[in-house]
């Protein structure tokens, strides 16, 4: 029996699914199905469409394959369509009209701009996770490069999603603070329309309403990210050359690793610190779920990190010495003491931090972690639950700053 459409997109998305304006803005919780709604979209009104062509973007190129490119890949089998489509790396194919998908980063500009569609026109562009594009000008830039005429029957349009972690951030106040638009269909979905969540997704959900009602907010309820209570401000985005920073006078090398495995990532911080200018250079990361022992120190050894000090969370002793069994002989155990979360905090306050763009999940983290709130929605000296893991590895990378320790660069 052929699949039925609605039954694979479930609810939630009527007005998404047929708007056939210039822009379709979709922020949304965690769990809400936007991208992969997305994803099926695009399978199917390409296969629709003969002269159709697709660029996929997000502002790091390498976020693409776990992200945009695997929900593609997952709509074409869904669909049953799998034996039509041949994916690469960079592009994907639709095999009987030789259709594309093109996948591209912001941080490669020379091939975003030699896009050709040698079979129709590049009418459809689809930005994931928007919010990591700070500069309102890159966005136009894209948005540009959907133009020209179409066939009869096709439309341009750009899709853009993301979850709404900073509500000072560009998108609000261009998509959402306006007034209604022909030309934009602005939505807010949550895990509520998601019919595809078991009861496990949904405990998560409760207990996060119950215990984190702040992330909730948004993580849950898809709402805008306050700005309000937030820990750090002393940072800014900005591309620097990791290489001459390197070589500034008492520059030295900083990494901090937070263990995780299923439901948080094992997350990498990388840096520069010159600590007498108090500034704090965040040149790398390494962010993702579901890595072993031997998968999370060959990425390490892969990044090129194998020979520097990584302080590591010490409450996971084991996990140290099984990855200095695998090579990773100089990582050594953070030193966590009383009130150890609000020193380290207080240390960081005082410098400037410097993120490289390719750095997202870090630009995500540090915008949104803010001070948790009592019973009456005022502050306490604690950081509120949420997606800390950068944060924290960073605290661990800063403990030896300024204790005597002398950094080399291996």
């Amino acid at each position: 029996m052929p699949l039925r459409i609605d039954e694979i997109i479930g609810g939630g998305y009527g007005s998404f699914w047929r708007y056939r304006g210039r822009y379709r803005v979709v922020k949304g919780s965690r769990g809400s199905k936007k991208s992969r709604t997305a994803a099926l979209w695009y399978i199917v009104h390409l296969m629709r469409h003969p002269q159709a062509n697709l660029l996929v973007v997000r502002k790091v190129f390498r976020t693409l394959k776990s992200s945009c490119h695997a929900e593609l890949r997952w709509a074409v089998q869904r669909l049953g369509v799998g034996r039509f489509w041949a994916f690469r790396e960079t592009e994907a194919t639709y095999l009987p009209t030789g259709q594309k998908i093109f996948f591209r980063g912001l941080d490669d500009p020379v091939k975003l701009n030699s896009i050709a569609a040698a079979a129709g026109c590049l009418c459809w562009l689809w930005i994931e996770e928007a919010t990591e594009i700070t500069n309102e000008a890159d966005f136009n830039m894209l948005d540009e490069s959907i133009r020209g005429r179409v066939p009869e029957g096709l439309f341009k349009q750009v899709t853009i999603t993301f979850n709404p972690w900073d509500e000072r951030h560009w998108l609000k106040k261009r998509f959402f603070d306006p007034p209604a638009s022909p030309d934009v269909l602005a939505l807010t979905t949550t895990y509520r329309c998601n019919e595809f969540l078991d009861q496990a997704d949904l405990a998560l959900f409760a207990r996060m309403k119950a215990k984190n009602p702040r992330r909730y907010q948004v993580a849950g309820l898809g709402n805008w990210g306050v700005s309000e209570g937030l820990i750090y401000g002393n940072w800014r985005e900005e591309r620097f050359s990791p290489e001459e920073v390197r070589r500034r006078p008492g520059a030295a090398h900083v990494f901090g690793l937070d263990f995780g495995y299923a439901c948080d990532p094992s997350a990498l911080f990388c840096g520069i610190c010159q600590p007498t200018d108090f500034r704090l250079f965040v040149f790398d990361e390494l962010y993702e779920r579901g890595l072993t022992y031997a998968m999370l120190s060959s990425e390490i050894m892969r990044m090129g990190y194998a020979n520097e000090r990584i302080r590591a969370d010490s409450a996971e002793p084991r996990s140290i010495d099984e990855l200095r069994t695998l090579g990773l002989r100089r990582i050594v155990p953070a030193r966590k003491g009383p009130d150890s979360i609000r020193n380290g905090i207080s240390r960081l306050q005082d410098y400037e931090i410097v993120i490289h763009p390719r750095c997202v999940n870090f630009l995500r983290e540090i915008s949104a972690y803010a001070w948790d709130t009592d019973g009456f929605h005022r502050p306490v000296n604690r950081p509120a639950a949420g997606e800390d893991h950068l944060m924290d590895a960073m605290r661990y990378a800063m403990e030896d700053i300024g204790k005597g320790d002398v950094f080399s660069f291996a």
